[in-house]
């Protein structure tokens, strides 16, 4: 058995912005998918993983299939038929997973698991493929086979590892230091419990920003000047969707903003920064309440300026969508912080994550990545 480790991915800032080929800062964290895995020469693809259905997908198959879509094995197919343009004779393998990240909560567990299997294939089929040729390839996998809306940040924080800033209009990538532990801030996630948005309502943002870019003859905002876009906004300051394409001009500042503070290692100003995107998610992309929703997330963004104004930074992750608060406290605040998490939302809601300096990777002889593992003596046997 060989073993390989995918981290999954958190957004730092960009919050929709990427659907409008914006700028998006990510990073990897260390919390993701180990795998146990072995090749066969059946010409298939099995992977088992405790909780999810077993998915087996035939390489001589890979063409999208509208039945598959929203399922595992469509990313898995996807994944093989991009690889396939470039590395002939695919071989398949046998896999067993365990997973750190919980199903549609923003973790970018789809995009890590592409990538993971984008590496295992081109591993045993005795190739190479590079992070962003594996990032590029889950993109494609989770847009066309899977179905599903997919920046191309999410799986290359995955298979790049760090953090990745991310102009989509430009095509520009840079890899960015995230020593979050070295400016002595603790990086952490609080789980409000709060049910995931439906999609309908997650589309609206993107929705509405497209409607404006439409006004100045554009597909998406990132190809309007923010200059023209000034101009035309006071005629349409009290309109929702003129609204939201402020917050699109201004968070696509900011993502630089923030990307500059941390070369220079200037904490406060990345907090700064970091406050004044959530509050803009919180009131002008309106996403934290919608209808049918619950309060929690509204809560718990409330209890962390009371624990942390002035002290710390906070906002809710992905756009608020998946239920989640980002948040940034000074070593010294972090428990007390933590306790006022677990206090509201019940213990271990607030979890301390750090920034994964790799990606995905060849694990055999990494004994931090598989001490809680518990993989079977012959996991392909659970495939059979």
């Amino acid at each position: 058995m060989t073993r390989f480790f995918c981290p999954g991915r958190v957004e730092l800032v960009g919050s929709h912005t990427g659907q409008q080929r914006g700028r998006i800062m990510a990073a990897a964290m260390d919390r993701g998918i180990t795998a146990e895995a072995e090749p066969n020469d059946e010409g298939v693809v099995r992977i088992f993983c405790e909780g999810f259905e077993p998915i087996e997908v035939d390489l001589s198959r890979l063409w999208p299939d509208e039945h598959e879509k929203g399922r595992s094995s469509a990313l898995v197919r996807g994944m093989a038929a991009s690889l396939a343009e470039t590395i002939p004779g695919l071989r398949g393998f046998d896999a067993y997973l365990f997973s750190d990240l919980p199903a549609g909560r923003g973790f970018s567990s789809s995009s890590a698991l592409c990538v993971l299997t984008g590496y295992m294939l081109a591993a045993f089929s005795g190739a190479e493929a590079a992070p962003e040729e594996l990032a590029r390839a889950a993109q494609k996998a989770v847009n066309r086979w899977f179905g599903k809306v997919c920046s191309l940040v999410d799986p290359l924080a995955c298979a790049m590892g760090g953090g990745v800033y991310l102009d989509a209009l430009e095509n520009k990538i840079v890899p960015i230091s995230c020593d979050f532990d070295g400016l002595g801030l603790a990086l952490c996630l609080t789980d409000t419990g709060e049910k995931t948005i439906p999609r309908a309502d997650r589309n609206s943002v993107g929705a509405d920003m497209s409607a404006v870019a439409k006004t100045f003859g554009e597909p998406v905002l990132a190809r309007v000047r923010a200059t023209a876009f000034d101009e035309q906004f006071p005629a349409h300051q009290n309109d929702p969707q003129w609204i939201r394409a402020r917050h699109f001009f201004d968070e696509t500042w900011r993502v630089s903003s923030m990307a500059d503070a941390l070369g220079l290692r200037d904490g406060q100003r990345y907090m700064d920064l970091m406050n004044q995107s959530g509050r803009s998610a919180e009131r002008i992309l309106r996403t934290i309440s919608p209808a049918g929703w619950g309060e929690n997330l509204a809560k718990g963004l409330e209890a962390s300026g009371t624990a942390l104004a002035g002290r710390g930074a906070w906002r809710p992750h992905r756009g608020g969508f998946a239920g989640y608060i980002l948040a940034l406290a000074p070593e010294e605040h972090y428990e007390m912080y933590q306790a006022a998490m677990d206090r509201l939302f019940g213990e271990g809601a607030c979890r301390r994550i750090h920034v994964s300096e790799r990606g995905v990777c060849l694990a055999q002889d990494d004994k931090a990545l598989f001490a809680d593992r518990r993989f079977p003596e012959e996991a392909a046997s659970l495939l059979g």
